[in-house]
């Protein structure tokens, strides 16, 4: 997978882990934090920051 692509791949997920812990009404998750930490980090390797993204 072409760097781009993984990065395009990358922002997908963690914008859709977003829009379910909004949709989650501040229900306890932790196997979704758990992920959206994940993705964080994953974002944070490919020098994207995330603080643009998370709502």
């Amino acid at each position: 997978m072409a760097p781009e692509e993984m990065k395009r791949e990358a922002i997908k997920t963690f914008c859709n882990l977003q829009r379910i812990k909004a949709a989650n009404n501040g229900h306890e998750n932790k196997e979704l934090d758990y992920q959206i930490k994940e993705a964080t980090v994953q974002l944070n390797s490919l020098n994207i920051s995330v603080e643009e993204l998370t709502l």
